[in-house]
């Protein structure tokens, strides 16, 4: 896809978003994706060879092997959105090996998904894409439905199937959340004790982020907060919403209420309303990129490619290492997402979009 493709996707806010130069936190004080990231970064780690040997598996796969970016393909609303609500768009994908299909041919770096799934197909494609599983879930036949992401599986199974990585959800700001970070902490430092990476979804979770008509969820401010715990807990790579506003702290802090911390200069001087700046304050809360960002693609809609184009270049812009999009490539005959995963790989591979 030419440069001119992606002006046209981004409309009218092409020069919005490609011309865009920040004033906030400086691109220079950021680690940004390259192809010697491994060695800059995690060679000064306490990550094994193992562990590095399995990250070069994941950065050297793909349309974007060798250039620091990932792409992934996650798909497990399966157990997380339901079945047959994920799937009835395109049915193909209740079969394990059409969801693996999808990644080979779009050329992503890795496929995200459930062990059975992964563990279906083992043999045929262990060695031919690097696996991710997702070893835990937010199950949705409780009745009422709840927030709390458990286990489906050991480190040592996904390690079995031929994992590369392992990927796991914490609901930051949930009743749960205690319990999922002791847990994932400990899954992670297992994973990485036998020679595998660790991807964390932060994302936060609790009814009073909804306020006065605003969603918090998708604040800069919490969700930055959200990944500075998940790197605190050694994840390798985070997976976060891309922010859509700010404030968080300061909606939840009204009144009588008082709630977590905060310094005004998150608001006027490291971030900015941009949507690249928002981004931004997301990378630095990675310990400034040290862990890369990969923003989720969101649902599916009318607008996808539109969509996915845009949140590629905010997240290249603002220092991120790529996107991790599964809903607008699945929900759609096999070729369109292959061509909409391609479509997000060519805004990494497209020079002329550089850092803000």
């Amino acid at each position: 896809m030419t440069y001119q493709k992606i002006v046209n996707y981004l409309g009218t806010e092409a020069s919005y978003l490609l011309e865009y130069t920040s004033q906030t936190i400086p691109k220079e004080t950021l680690h940004l994706p390259s192809p010697d990231f491994i060695d800059k970064i995690f060679v000064q780690s306490n990550r094994s060879p193992q562990v590095l040997r399995s990250l070069g598996q994941l950065f050297q796969s793909g349309r974007l092997a060798g250039t620091g970016y990932l792409s992934i393909l996650p798909i497990d609303q399966g157990i997380e959105h339901s079945a047959g609500a994920s799937f009835a768009k395109n049915p193909i994908y209740f079969d394990p090996e059409n969801i693996v299909k999808l990644a080979v041919e779009g050329g992503c770096n890795g496929v995200a998904t459930t062990f059975g799934v992964l563990g279906m197909m083992s043999r045929k494609y262990a060695h031919k894409i690097p696996f991710i599983v997702k070893i835990n879930h937010n199950e949705l036949l409780t009745y009422p439905n709840k927030s709390e992401q458990i286990l489906f599986g050991s480190v040592r199974e996904a390690w079995n199937l031929g994992a590369v990585a392992i990927g796991a959800t914490v609901y930051f700001g949930s009743d749960d959340a205690t319990r999922e970070i002791v847990e994932i902490a400990k899954a992670f430092e297992e994973a990485h004790s036998l020679g595998m990476a660790t991807i964390l979804w932060c994302y936060t979770r609790n009814s009073a982020f909804k306020k006065e008509g605003t969603d918090y969820h998708v604040s800069a401010d919490l969700t930055g907060q959200a990944n500075h715990l998940g790197v605190t807990i050694q994840a390798d790579i985070i997976k976060q919403k891309l922010p859509e506003n700010n404030g968080g702290y300061k909606a939840l802090n009204t009144g009588a209420s008082s709630y977590g911390k905060l310094d005004e200069r998150i608001y006027t001087q490291l971030t900015s309303d941009h949507p690249i700046d928002l981004c931004r304050y997301q990378v630095a809360n990675c310990y400034m990129g040290r862990a890369g960002l990969i923003n989720s693609g969101g649902a599916s809609g009318v607008a996808d490619f539109e969509d996915a184009v845009k949140t590629a270049v905010i997240n290249k812009r603002a220092g991120g290492m790529g996107l991790i999009s599964g809903r607008k490539a699945f929900q759609r005959p096999m070729n369109e997402g292959v061509a909409l995963l391609n479509a997000i790989q060519d805004v990494y591979l497209t020079p002329e979009i550089t850092i803000a």
